[in-house]
């Protein structure tokens, strides 16, 4: 009888982090027929929502893996792809654009294509929790809103290439003094707060823009949410509270954070300015009011699990850990 061989499709910006991975396609394809998958390319195009449509019609196809080559944006538009199906294929990332959060959650090697594809290899899969906005958009590292936020879409797609993560330090320091105080009302699993507010973090994992520790106690598979509302628009405060969560999330307990757990949130304006802007995965996504929600153990990724801290997780994986 003839060996009937798992399908992966392999979905790739051509143009993240300097062309890297046209570079490696043909080695990265060698590493998944190593390891069992039958497998194709898909380049995405500058049409709208190419990513997103490719996962979609893969997923509907039977693929058994789906995986994202690109950055934070690509992986995004492939999980908004797949997120909504009944039959959801397995998930990995090849991270190769500029900050790559969703990797360093993961612990998958950074630009370094080959490298990143022998982690499926591994077969070490997280059942994993992704957000959901407005009812039908997905998101699975962060959502916030706030002038800083904005820097993720107000730097330039060529700047990000040139400069990579130093683009959006460099254009942080230049928004900071323009930080400005709203006055929201949250809705959570423990109450609602209303108050003036510069900032707004809903994370999934503990990986922010870079910085590893803006949530330290996140987890990757709890059902939760990480709140975290900055209640100072003060220049002074807030340096501060960026060296505080530098030296290991020491912000979290600080007068000016209000920081807590919760599997749903629902964010509104109660002045009369203009709506919040959301950032969905350092992308914008839509205005407030916002309801958002905790789809829990949503989607199966390859991860490199040995390398990620237990605190970081509520369940035991490990090998093959997507069929315990």
């Amino acid at each position: 009888m003839k060996e009937v061989r798992k399908r992966a499709r392999l979905i790739y910006n051509p143009t993240s982090g300097q062309e890297i991975m046209k570079k490696n396609i043909a080695e990265v394809l060698d590493v998944l027929e190593d390891v069992g998958y039958e497998t194709s390319a898909y380049q995405t195009t500058p049409e709208p929502f190419s990513a997103r449509n490719e996962a979609a019609r893969a997923a509907q196809a039977g693929f058994d893996l789906v995986i994202a080559a690109g950055g934070d944006g690509t992986i995004n538009e492939v999980v908004n792809g797949i997120a909504p199906l009944e039959v959801r294929p397995k998930l990995a990332f090849i991270p190769v654009g500029t900050t790559n959060d969703y990797a360093r959650a993961l612990k998958i090697p950074m630009g370094n294509p080959i490298e990143a594809a022998k982690i499926i290899a591994k077969d070490q899969r997280i059942r994993m929790d992704i957000g959901r906005a407005y009812g039908h958009k997905y998101f699975i590292n962060i959502a916030a809103a706030g002038t800083l936020t904005e820097l993720t879409y107000s730097v330039p797609s060529e700047v990000k290439t040139r400069l990579g993560y130093f683009a959006y330090v460099a254009k942080g320091a230049e928004m900071l003094p323009r930080s400005q105080f709203r006055k929201v009302r949250v809705s959570h699993d423990h109450g609602v707060f209303e108050g003036r507010v510069s900032l707004v973090f809903v994370a999934l994992t503990n990986s922010i823009g870079g910085f590893e520790k803006l949530a330290p106690d996140a987890k990757l598979d709890d059902g939760k949410f990480t709140l975290i509302l900055v209640k100072t628009a003060k220049l002074f405060d807030m340096l501060g509270l960026l060296i505080q969560a530098l030296k290991g999330g020491q912000h979290v307990t600080d007068v000016n954070v209000e920081y807590l757990k919760t599997s749903k949130i629902k964010l509104e304006i109660l002045d009369k300015k203009a709506p919040f802007m959301l950032n969905l995965d350092g992308e914008y996504g839509g205005d407030t009011p916002v309801e958002l929600e905790v789809l829990h153990h949503h989607l199966e990724f390859f991860a490199n699990v040995e390398e990620i801290s237990t605190d970081a997780l509520s369940l035991e994986y490990g090998q093959a850990s997507g069929n315990k």
